[in-house]
């Protein structure tokens, strides 16, 4: 309840007077969270320190989300018992005869009936018998020239046995999905700080355990458990710095994490070429993980979440410790106090269901095509970097230069949704559409010009899934945008699911999957258009605001332009 001066009592009824009289002294000493924050340093050198150790593990869980592209690559190969020329004859292996590029038929899963075909690859087609039957009886035999081993060259992951490597990393992004709820859920209950901690140690250990997998079932078990963990760490150390920062520099430390995501995602291009064994790889991005063991001595607890839960001498005698590092002192004798907003009022009289996301025409119309915005722009961004292999150039550089585009994508956003969130929308993602469109119709031989476009791709997409955190969130109103924001992130993570999946499209067609990358995105351009323009606009707060149309509530002056308050609250 707000305090109120003695020059205010008369407004009131008696008994209101009596309930919330406090002396003017204690008055000008009562504050809420963020007028704590800014009093003690929204940004000073507590929360710098703070963002040191949440940005550490956002490296790492780039490494996590992104190393099965070395991991589970699938290096040129051939049956020893169906190629037996190089096997029984001595002939050099060469394994680029395996693949014609030109004519796009793998030569890997046939079966040869004359062993001269094997020398004269022009003749390999002719005499080839088809596709192996009853798979591969004399073993696989993989090129070294790029990966030493991989989950693929281990376990025999190809021809037949291929689908399982997609299915594998489908389950891993699965675990993301059932991370994000179950560890969201335990946070709210038990902390972000606990929560952060358990996450890292349980990453650490079956990210370790992985690497010593016996079978490529128990490998996918253990990889789904880290997804889970990737999920749990990177939500709530997310949570944790916003909820220590202050409202002017909120929007910047959501940056900082980003980029330090994006770091990991160039590092692990260096790591990956480094190491080429799949196993070795694996215990080096996960090993590190028992050094935040010290994280029990530095990490901070969310003083915001100590006094929604009650906690508050806890959460003060925190905020003072915080004040006193940034060097600036509260009163000894402030107090905070919880303030409340008229549509939060309106909000516990009338209780909102995710059903009502979908109730109404016009605020169904705007939700379903919110999720799909989501939705396609997780699918494209997961379907580019973890199949980079398929562009024709070598897949270190593939992959450092995807991580490098990371770094303007988000920062471009920064300078056009001030003037426009629908215009941004659209052009991004319109641009990464068309450039995977394009990527189809250039021959295998421009393998450079193919990653030219598919990095533009990648610019598009990464700009467009960072411009749909927020214009989700002013789209929905206030008395169901958390239910807005949860479902669009659930559609996000089925796309993740599915990303893997698609490029089983290239059993039909080796251009299919990214047709799907192109067209997608394009769909979703075109499901821009329909939605309102929210740059410099009041929110909605009800759904009848939403479903009257923007232009009689812009009319209502007592409703306040989009913050960064806001934001934050999109991106949890």
């Amino acid at each position: 309840m707000s305090v109120l001066s003695r020059k205010q009592q008369p407004l009131l009824p008696a008994c209101d007077q009596a309930t919330v009289f406090v002396p003017r002294e204690v008055e000008k000493r009562s504050m809420n969270f963020d007028d704590v924050l800014d009093r003690i340093g929204g940004f000073g050198k507590f929360q710098k320190t703070l963002y040191v150790w949440i940005c550490l593990p956002q490296i790492f869980l780039a490494f996590h989300m992104l190393v099965s592209v070395f991991t589970g690559a699938v290096p040129p190969h051939f049956c020893r018992s169906a190629w037996p020329v190089a096997a029984n004859q001595g002939l050099p292996l060469n394994f680029s005869q395996t693949t014609s590029h030109g004519s796009g038929y793998n030569l890997s899963c046939t079966a040869l009936d004359a062993p001269s075909a094997f020398a004269n690859h022009s003749n390999a087609l002719a005499q080839s018998s088809g596709p192996m039957q009853g798979g591969c009886q004399g073993g696989w035999e993989f090129s070294k020239e790029t990966f030493h081993s991989t989950i693929a060259t281990e376990w025999g992951l190809v021809c037949d046995s291929a689908k399982l490597n997609s299915f594998g990393s489908s389950i891993y992004m699965s675990g993301l999905l059932v991370g994000a709820v179950l560890f969201g859920a335990l946070a709210d209950k038990y902390g972000r700080r606990c929560i952060i901690l358990v996450g890292l140690a349980i990453q650490a250990i079956f990210g370790v355990g992985t690497a010593f997998a016996p079978n490529f079932y128990v490998y996918i078990f253990l990889r789904f458990i880290v997804g889970t963990t990737v999920s749990a760490v990177i939500m709530n150390a997310f949570v944790l710095g916003t909820e220590w920062t202050g409202r002017k520099q909120r929007m910047l430390a959501g940056v900082i994490t980003d980029y330090s995501f994006g770091f990991g995602y160039i590092l692990l291009a260096g790591v990956a070429f480094l190491i080429r064994d799949w196993r070795k790889l694996q215990l080096a991005i996960s090993a590190p993980g028992f050094f935040f063991v010290f994280y029990i001595c530095v990490l901070p607890k969310s003083a915001r979440w100590l006094m929604a839960n009650g906690r508050n001498e806890e959460a003060m005698d925190l905020i003072r410790k915080a004040g006193t590092v940034n060097g600036k002192q509260l009163p000894p004798d402030v107090k905070m106090f919880q303030e409340y907003k008229e549509f939060e009022m309106d909000a516990a009289k009338k209780k909102h269901t995710v059903v009502d996301l979908v109730r109404t025409p016009r605020m169904r119309k705007l939700s379903l095509i919110l999720f799909y915005l989501w939705f396609v722009n997780v699918l494209v961004y997961y379907g580019l970097s973890l199949n980079i292999s398929d562009f024709g150039m070598n897949i270190y550089l593939t992959q450092f230069i995807f991580g490098l585009v990371e770094m303007p994508a988000r920062t471009i956003t920064l300078f056009t949704l001030n003037r426009s969130r629908k215009i941004s929308q659209f052009s991004f993602i319109a641009v990464g559409g068309l450039a995977c469109l394009l990527t189809i119709f250039i021959p295998d031989e421009l393998s450079v010009l193919r990653t030219v476009l598919a990095m533009i791709g990648k610019f598009g997409i990464t700009a467009s899934l960072s411009i749909v955190y927020i214009y989700s969130a002013e789209v929905f109103p206030t008395v169901i945008r958390q239910s807005g924001i949860g479902m669009s992130s659930m559609c996000a993570r089925v796309g993740g699911v599915i990303a893997p999946i698609i490029y089983l499209l290239r059993e039909y067609s080796k251009e299919a999957p990214m047709m799907m990358f192109g067209l997608c995105p394009l769909l979703g351009a075109a499901l821009t258009l329909l939605l309102p323009e929210t740059a410099n606009r009041p929110l909605p707060d009800t759904i009848r605001d939403v479903e009257e149309g923007y232009n009689r509530y812009n009319q209502l002056s007592y409703l306040k332009p989009f913050s960064t308050k806001h934001w934050v609250a999109s991106r949890l």
